[in-house]
């Protein structure tokens, strides 16, 4: 997991938010699709991940989880001070 992917994962996460519910404003609604947003950006990026190391014989599946709640917690962390 890279640091940098899981910010830039959850910056795009909430940059969703706000295009889903059509505000900047802080909100409990916007606040549960940013995090859902970033988290399912970073699980799908892991997977892409996982399934190119898996092609290549290397286990890469312990990187699908961390990656999903630290953009996750990008997510939740930026929707509420943006």
């Amino acid at each position: 997991m890279s640091f940098y992917k899981a910010v830039s994962l959850g910056i795009t996460g909430n940059k969703i938010s706000k295009e889903i519910t059509g505000t900047q404003e802080v909100s409990v609604g916007r606040t549960l699709i940013a995090t859902g947003s970033g988290a399912t950006l970073g699980a799908a990026t892991a997977g892409v991940v996982t399934v190119g190391a898996a092609a290549l014989g290397v286990a890469a599946a312990p990187v699908v989880i961390p990656l999903a709640v630290a953009s996750g917690v990008v997510s939740l962390i930026a929707s509420l001070w943006d």
